[in-house]
């Protein structure tokens, strides 16, 4: 067999691994583009690809999202939401018909003790938007935030909170909000994926599951597809050894014709997607590379951001967000692990405070020099808040799950920046005042992309289908 051949042979057994892969390039490198082909075009990186029909509906402030998910819960009442009540009463058990009927996931008894922050808060800026003494440098960028001191969600474990809060609903199966708006508004760039996921952080007995950035029953194009940290930036985007690129353009000819001619037989959609993957494939070879090299920034770049190359960092991952959305990639979202502070909540939510406040203030300012926080969405918080009372006691002590109030902000396209939005009751435990759902949000950040939430859905057995199910409102103190 020549080598030609011998490398034809292997190529077809990767395209059937590909296929198969529920990884990686093999069903998602592809996301959020179908080709200028498709649509008889010659695309350009400028033109949008093809998207859902009608979106968006009206004009957008926002083209895209980075969404800074804390996963694990970070504990408002020691971030967003200073609680004087709470230092006045220190010590002594949460009155009973607060908690009364509730569960929770590690407390034991039924009236734990309240537990005052530790930390300092301060009113910061003309705004005088309130952050604790953690976050020094977001501090600085006070001004530019909206913080939600209202939300609430449905559920108080770790699983279905995350899915709930990135899919609009507890259960496996349903399109993230990354797929929804890679399958609503396309790609603004033919060589990326639409839709990227980063992840950072302490390694915990809290996974990160796959379906939090799925497509769920969107077609598979829109899922999303995470980068990694360390080695090839995308599985499997590198030529195997012995393998150039000009066989590996050949290859790809060779294979979607083949599948053209397959698609024009059965007319499966699947077929064309599948084209689309290999493309994208070839082009994510060159492009991934060069983007995610960030040794190419100034050296002034990594001293704002904190940024080390070849590290796996939080603060590594923010200034690859700049670089994505630059470069038109419609929605990506980092997930940094470790906020889970059931025990030493003291040590632990300093470390991961150090660990993304400096980069998350540094994004703000990078966005804004650059003139891109105009028309970007950044969206900061986790899956739910932590209980103003203790579990445990003395030093050891931490922060249950909280589900009933707790806090998060949004900055940048469209959102009224300088702004605190909404309130608990005195003990942090219930929000009280403008509440704020999780659907809420959802529908705040698709109509700042020009989406109505209630007209982007999906057909599926008999119903349609939407990011914030059959509920949701936007709240529109929050925006411009």
């Amino acid at each position: 067999m020549s080598n030609s051949l011998q490398q034809l042979g292997n190529a077809v057994t990767r395209r059937a691994f590909l296929a198969r892969s529920s990884t990686g390039i093999g069903t998602a490198a592809l996301s959020s583009l179908i080709t200028a082909d498709a649509r008889g075009e010659t695309g350009s990186e400028e033109a949008p690809l093809i998207r859902h029909s009608g979106c968006p509906h009206f004009a957008p402030r926002a083209k895209r999202v980075i969404y800074l998910f804390m996963s694990g819960g970070p504990s408002h009442v020691d971030l967003f939401d200073p609680k004087p009540l709470l230092t006045e009463r220190d010590g002594e058990p949460i009155p009973k018909e607060l908690v009364k009927n509730h569960q929770f996931a590690m407390i034991k008894t039924d009236q734990p003790k309240i537990k005052a922050s530790p930390y300092e808060f301060q009113a910061h800026g003309e705004s005088g938007n309130v952050v604790s003494s953690l976050m020094p440098h977001l501090s600085g960028v006070a001004d530019e935030l909206a913080i939600v001191r209202s939300l609430h969600t449905d559920t108080f474990n770790h699983d279905p909170a995350v899915m709930f809060m990135n899919t609009g609903d507890v259960r496996f199966g349903r399109p993230s909000m990354g797929s929804w708006l890679s399958y609503g508004l396309g790609s603004e760039n033919r060589d990326l994926p639409g839709f990227v996921v980063l992840a950072s952080g302490v390694t915990t007995n809290q996974p990160l599951l796959e379906a939090y950035w799925g497509s769920g029953f969107l077609p598979t194009q829109h899922q999303g597809v995470q980068f990694r940290n360390q080695g090839q930036p995308v599985l499997y985007v590198k030529n195997p050894a012995g393998l150039d690129d000009k066989v590996r353009r050949d290859m790809i000819d060779v294979i979607n014709e083949s599948n053209r001619q397959h698609l024009a037989d059965v007319g499966d959609p699947e077929i064309q997607t599948r084209i689309e993957q290999y493309e994208m494939a070839y082009r994510m070879q060159m492009s991934v590379p060069e983007l995610t090299d960030l040794a190419r920034e100034p050296q002034h770049v990594h001293d704002a951001y904190g940024t080390e190359p070849g590290q796996v960092s939080f603060a590594n991952n923010c200034l690859l967000a700049r670089r994505l959305v630059e470069r038109g990639v419609r929605f990506v979202q980092l997930y940094h692990k470790g906020w889970d502070s059931h025990t030493t909540i003291q040590n632990d939510h300093e470390r991961q405070c150090r660990e993304v406040d400096q980069s998350t203030a540094a994004l703000i300012k990078d966005l804004r020099q650059r003139g891109l926080l105009d028309d970007t969405l950044i969206v900061w918080g986790g899956e739910f808040g932590r209980t103003p009372m203790a579990q445990g006691s003395g030093v050891n002590y931490g922060r249950d799950h909280h589900p009933h109030g707790f806090s998060m902000w949004l900055a940048g396209a469209g959102i009224k920046a300088g702004t605190t939005y909404g309130a608990t009751d005195e003990f942090g435990y219930f929000a009280v005042e403008n509440k704020v759902h999780v659907h809420d949000i959802q529908a705040t950040a698709l109509h700042t992309l020009g989406i109505d939430h209630e007209k982007l859905t999906y057909r599926l057995r008999g119903r349609d289908f939407r990011l914030t199910d059959v509920h949701g409102k936007v709240v529109r103190d929050l925006l411009t």
